[in-house]
């Protein structure tokens, strides 16, 4: 999974990359101190994948990983060339989803590149942008395609699709809201339309807002309405605290966050968040070799996720042989499970549980 990091300057968006990465990319009180994508990747925390290892003892284990990407802060007109933010919206273009980070704190002491606090009017100006610069890329789509058209006229409703597409991008409609058919959807997937990406806002709060109630805090309430309406989702978060707890070990870490009362740090409620936004789930491979976790989407068939571990497995699919984890643990090891028959035998219709121990059976 690759998530973009996207926002204003100075709204705390490398200071979250670097908590929740430990990248130690830059983050300075002035705007554009992103001058490069900061990319890192992370480990996807799973207690499932840690008892495998613990029961298997393998040489290797794997967890799923999720790479963040983060740009340069976007300003007005960015789309258009201004701001250092626009030459690194490419970066993101094949991310499964934007993390846009809205400031909801107040501090006289960090600039505000707009001179005020406002969570919906910089989420506003940060769509537009990237809707506009959608536009760029559905006009040289609808061009290419016009002229091919001469010559196939199956392209046709293509066009049609482009043109529609444009047309609601120009009046500042995001490609997610468009009412699109199924067909209409694989053909604008090709383009790897900005605005048409699941979002997650990370609204960024102060530690006492964190602390004393999300909800006490006008923006956070007027992003969590604006979430709510469009189906995107919304994480309360304050990154100066996430920047604290990266620096504690992990028995410090439980203390800071009973302290903060949470249940987890903010990695992995955003990583939790992600993959409900995403439709994901892992299931799990165990052996001597190598434990590892695997990421699928909900509603993925047996062959399908075979073939994430190799294109043979799932061309040669044979069966899978599914244990639940839950099984799993509580007998012990594979073998008692298998002798006391919970131990499954699927076919290619099979679909996939979060959390399926799986061993596939294949032949090529």
């Amino acid at each position: 999974m690759k998530l973009g990091i996207v926002g204003l300057p100075n709204v705390g968006k490398s200071t979250l990359f670097n908590a929740l990465t430990n990248n130690g990319a830059q983050a300075e009180n002035f705007p554009f101190c992103t001058i490069d994508p900061n990319v890192g990747i992370v480990p996807v925390p799973d207690e499932r994948l840690d008892k495998l290892a613990d029961m298997y003892k393998p040489k290797k284990k794997t967890p799923a990983t999720i790479e963040f990407v983060d740009i340069a802060g976007l300003v007005k007109g960015a789309s258009r060339g201004e701001g250092l933010g626009n030459k690194f919206l490419a970066n993101i273009r094949e991310c499964d989803a934007i993390i846009h980070v809205v400031r909801c704190f107040e501090n006289d002491n960090i600039i505000h590149v707009e001179g005020s606090v406002d969570p919906l009017r910089d989420i506003e100006t940060i769509e537009l942008e990237l809707v506009m610069a959608d536009v760029e890329s559905a006009k040289r789509r609808l061009d290419k395609d016009t002229k091919a058209m001469k010559g196939d006229k199956k392209l046709a409703a293509a066009v049609e699709t482009e043109q529609r597409l444009i047309d609601a991008l120009n009046d500042g409609v995001s490609a997610r809201a468009l009412d699109l058919s199924d067909d209409e959807r694989s053909l604008l997937s090709e383009l790897s339309l900005l605005s048409a990406k699941p979002v997650i806002y990370a609204c960024n709060l102060s530690e006492d807002d964190f602390r004393n109630g999300c909800d006490n805090n006008p923006g956070f309430a007027a992003v969590k309405k604006k979430a709510a309406a469009e189906g995107s989702s919304v994480l309360p978060i304050c990154a100066e605290l996430e920047s604290q707890l990266a620096e504690l070990d992990s028995e410090e870490r439980a203390m800071f966050l009973e302290d903060l009362g949470v249940s987890d740090g903010g990695l992995e409620r955003l990583i939790k968040t992600s993959y409900d936004l995403l439709g994901l789930m892992s299931f799990l491979t165990a052996g001597e070799d190598e434990c590892r976790a695997w990421t699928i989407k909900k509603g993925t068939k047996a062959p399908q996720a075979a073939g994430k571990i190799h294109t043979d497995f799932e061309r040669g699919f044979i069966r899978a042989e599914v244990i639940s984890f839950s099984d799993l643990v509580r007998e012990g090891s594979a073998a008692a499970v298998k002798e006391k028959g919970l131990m499954r035998s699927e076919g290619k219709e099979y679909v996939m549980q979060d959390g399926d121990v799986v061993l596939f059976r294949f032949n090529v």
